[in-house]
């Protein structure tokens, strides 16, 4: 007879969401596991995702800066990169974080097990090594994959994905980027600015779709003047292998158009990762997408059974799967007067240079639901810090109610977006307004100092 043990909470899969959930079960004073089949602990983020991907894209904006150094009167006779030392620093940088992760993860608070698991039945998981293990709540948190959409020719070419890129300890000569997500467009200027050359094909109008079309074209230039030779409304007919490498063939502006490179990289996106858990034992849906089907407590068709994270959605976003995981340990602990995860307040950074970050509602959003707003925004070419930075694209964008002016969202463009999107996350959280926000101090000369101007431009609309 195989092995069992019984729990009050498993956790499958041991990332963002999962660790997240398991270790506030275990703060409950709840008996827990945590089913993780990955070659490595981590999780995706630590391993192959924002930390790997920002170490490098940090280093090449210092790169980027030092070829630069004319523009700021300096003399740095020559810049370029080390891969080999670059890619070194990734993995003792990776390495401890894994290393932190893993040490909390095999501590004596939870149980862990290496191996692949599946439903049998509603409350009991089949693991690859024999045993089976009994549970009262789960939380399914296996992340996501990487995606081959139905591009013709895609499936019987060798291509990169990020996992591929994250681990070059050399310069491409060429890669050919499929796809104008977040991965597609932060790794494509990474490439580009470590000497390969770069051209990044995308469906859609803009890259970065999901974020409005004035930031999208600020970060399109900024690409093109950098050399990458982007294009844009593509409809791809088809990708092949050649003798030195890879050929790609589209539409582009109704035109046929061919490209060649030495390396192909598929950034098309990523798909949740459910299959082998036999969620049909268990009685858990899935949407027409294909992700995890949950309400606002992170509950599954069988209420019992939790999500978090990239399988459930609705955003890959890290600290939203923190928050899911949390949530959903809480109910499943019976904690009171809980509040679900407000969607108003999503928070999103992309870092590419420029940066683009955004919070709350956006202006489409508002529209669409007929909802009554009033906006401002401010250039950064016409702001001291930027301009002495040498950082002058982009924008900053207030939206807010139009009677009292609570504010409803943010849009930066800009130098230090990832950072200064947070001047308004407080803020948001607690429904403040301009007028509130303007009490404030902001000192001079700082980037920070920017966002007083459509503040007070909203202030103006509101008071007129």
């Amino acid at each position: 007879m195989p092995k069992s043990k019984s729990y009050d909470f498993i956790a499958i899969g041991g990332g963002s969401a999962g660790f997240n959930a398991a270790r506030t079960a275990a703060d409950l004073g709840q008996k827990v596991a945590i089913v993780d089949s990955g070659a490595e602990l981590g999780g995706l983020c630590i391993l192959q995702g924002c930390m790997p991907s920002k170490t490098l894209l940090y280093a090449t904006d210092v790169l980027h800066l030092a070829q630069r150094g004319k523009e700021f009167g300096l003399k740095i006779p020559r810049a370029e990169v080390d891969m080999k030392a670059l890619h070194r620093r990734k993995k003792k940088i990776i390495g401890e974080f894994a290393e932190y992760r893993v040490k909390a993860m095999r501590s004596p608070r939870y149980d862990l097990y290496r191996s692949r698991a599946h439903f049998t039945d509603p409350h009991t998981l089949a693991l690859s090594d024999g045993q089976t293990l009994r549970a009262k709540h789960f939380i399914i948190s296996t992340g996501s994959k990487v995606s081959t959409p139905p591009v013709p020719g895609l499936a019987d070419t060798p291509y990169w994905t990020s996992d591929d890129v994250l681990e070059l300890d050399h310069v491409p000569a060429s890669v050919i980027v499929l796809g104008g997500g977040i991965v597609a467009c932060e790794l494509s200027q990474f490439l580009r600015r470590i000497g390969s050359r770069v051209v990044l094909i995308q469906r859609s109008p803009h890259i970065l779709k999901d974020h409005s079309p004035a930031a999208s074209e600020a970060v399109q230039q900024a690409f093109r003047d950098e050399g990458i030779d982007l294009h844009t409304d593509t409809q791809i007919q088809k990708v092949r292998p050649t003798p030195t490498g890879v050929e790609v063939v589209f539409l582009s502006a109704g035109k046929k158009t061919t490209r060649r490179a030495q390396y192909l990289f598929n950034a098309l996106g990523r798909e949740p990762n459910t299959s082998g858990l036999q969620l049909e034992n268990a009685g858990v849906d899935l949407t027409p997408g294909g992700r995890i089907k949950t309400n606002r407590w992170q509950q599954t068709s069988a209420k019992h059974i939790y999500a978090g994270g990239d399988v459930c959605g609705p955003h890959d976003i890290v600290h939203l799967a923190v928050s899911q995981g949390e949530l959903a340990a809480k109910h499943a602990g019976g904690v009171s007067k809980l509040q679900p995860l407000n969607p108003d307040l999503l928070l999103n950074v992309v870092f590419t240079e420029p940066p683009l970050a955004s919070i709350g509602r956006s202006e489409a959003q508002l529209q669409e639901a007929g909802t009554a707003y009033v906006s401002a925004e401010y250039p950064f070419d016409d702001h001291g810090k930027s301009i002495l930075m040498e950082a002058k694209r982009g924008y900053v964008k207030v939206i807010a109610e139009p009677t009292k002016g609570r504010i409803l969202g943010a849009e930066i463009v800009g130098p230090q977006a990832g950072e200064l999107i947070h001047c308004f996350s407080g803020p948001l959280a607690m429904k403040a307004t301009v007028f509130d926000l303007l009490k404030a101090p902001w000192y001079h000369p700082t980037l920070a100092e920017i966002l007083t101007y459509p503040l007070e431009d909203i202030a103006d609309q509101i008071r007129s």
